[in-house]
């Protein structure tokens, strides 16, 4: 498989879910697609796009994602970038940035890099000036000393949030360039915890700081 390759991006399970076939007159509106609205809805999306061409949902989505992004390195081919990509879609993150490797596993992604912006960048170095060119902050998280507490830290609202590799953490690199640095309260015997757990929890902390809760489904 090529670095550009893909991979499976697919909903599979094994229990059906969505909905069947469009009962009725279908509706004259070019963002349903009538492949859907003949043969059902299966995939893994709200409500409220069932039915709706993928463009239409990346560009509803488009009009409405917030203004952080999501980075994580992939120097060692992190099995965690699918769950990070998953868990940016559902916070609807501006974007995902992936710094080293190219090619990631997307079976954690569970579809949802179909309707997520992911970007790609060699090293941090790129990923650093492309913050730069945007104005957008870049906050490093990890468990290292002088790290603020995400518990009690204001988080910049356009900013990217930068993650490291399951259980080396962050490169050495990737600490320089960021202009704040996260870690995350633990209480139990391991040092580190999930990266895709990680994402979430520093995801969730800047959505109950930013996010519109009235816009959330």
């Amino acid at each position: 498989m090529s670095d550009d390759e893909a991979g499976p991006t697919e909903w599979s399970s094994g229990v059906e879910i969505g909905v069947g076939p469009w009962p009725g007159e279908w509706p004259a509106d070019d963002r349903y697609d009538p492949e859907l609205l003949e043969h059902g809805d299966r995939r893994n999306v709200v409500d409220a796009y069932r039915y709706w061409r993928r463009e239409a949902v990346i560009a509803d989505l488009d009009q409405r994602r917030h203004g952080f992004h999501v980075a994580i390195e992939n120097f060692r081919h992190d099995l965690n970038i699918g769950t990070v990509v998953r868990t940016a879609n559902a916070f609807l993150a501006r974007a995902v940035h992936i710094v080293g490797r190219r090619r990631w596993n997307r079976r954690g992604a569970m579809v949802t890099d179909r309707y997520q912006h992911v970007h790609h960048h060699p090293d941090v170095s790129s990923l650093a000036e492309f913050a730069r060119t945007e104005g957008l902050a870049l906050v490093a998280v990890d468990n290292t000393p002088g790290a603020r507490p995400v518990e009690t830290a204001e988080l910049p609202k356009r900013c990217v949030l930068l993650f490291g590799q399951e259980g080396s953490g962050l490169s050495e690199e990737a600490g320089d360039a960021a202009d704040l640095h996260l870690s995350i309260a633990q209480f139990g015997s391991t040092r580190s915890i999930n990266a895709g757990v990680a994402s979430g929890i520093v995801m969730h902390a800047w959505v109950r700081q930013h996010a519109d809760l009235d816009n959330a489904w």
